[in-house]
């Protein structure tokens, strides 16, 4: 399908490849009044969509959790193509963008833990190596590759988010409107990755299948661990 070429991010101030801000720097997104609105359907968190046996308060845990592990393994995932793409890459620019949105992410769902008093998944410190090796992997592998790894991620993190936000009532808009905000985000991610020769990488579809089967199976892993 037709992927538009999305606008050129925002100039920002040089910084390292190898660099992040601080986690406690990062501001979490808090949706307004009038933006969660928006999102009102008039259902109950849970109405009419199977979410297993879980009570309200255990799904909304659950989102929390695993979407604070995605997030992290985003922001890993980033951290590694700029380590070995470094500056001279022609997609710094993009890559130091889809950063600093995801650590954006990262921050709200670790805000997100604390408020639902839920624990982190007991993978991070998997998710914290295995994020950074696909991301420096698919670096070494080219440029495009790199983006490939951006498509498949991306595309599976759509499919994630749309199911929460069906999910999610009015009982909980700011949650609901913030992975609306998210999905957005990541939706413009792929077309980024697409827009910068995704699909020129040898062998497209096969390492696009695979990382797509890794991050559902990261997604099953960190909901229940």
């Amino acid at each position: 399908m037709p992927h538009e070429t999305p606008q050129p991010p925002h100039q920002r101030p040089p910084r390292r490849p190898q660099d992040t801000r601080p986690r406690s720097e990062v501001p979490a997104h808090v949706p307004t009044d009038e933006e969660a609105a928006r999102h009102a359907t008039g259902k109950r968190t849970g109405q009419g969509h199977f979410a297993g046996n879980l009570s309200r308060e255990e799904l909304l845990k659950r989102i929390a959790r695993v979407d604070q592990a995605g997030e992290y393994g985003a922001v890993r995932i980033y951290q590694g193509q700029l380590a070995v793409l470094g500056s001279k890459s022609a997609n710094v620019g993009v890559l130091r963008h889809m950063l600093e949105q995801e650590e954006e992410h990262l921050a709200t769902f670790d805000r997100e833990l604390l408020k639902r008093r839920a624990r982190p998944t007991l993978l991070t410190p998997i998710w914290h190596v295995a994020g950074f090796a696909l991301g420096a992997g698919t670096a070494l592998l080219g440029e495009k590759a790199a983006m490939a790894c951006t498509t498949a991620v991306e595309e599976t993190i759509d499919a994630h988010y749309q199911g929460q936000y069906e999910q999610l009532g009015d009982d909980d808009l700011p949650l609901k409107a913030t992975i609306a905000k998210f999905r957005e985000e990541e939706l413009e991610h792929r077309d980024i990755g697409y827009a910068n020769g995704a699909e020129d990488t040898p062998a497209f579809p096969l390492l696009s299948g695979a990382i797509k089967a890794g991050t559902k199976l990261a997604i099953w892993l960190s909901e229940r661990v």
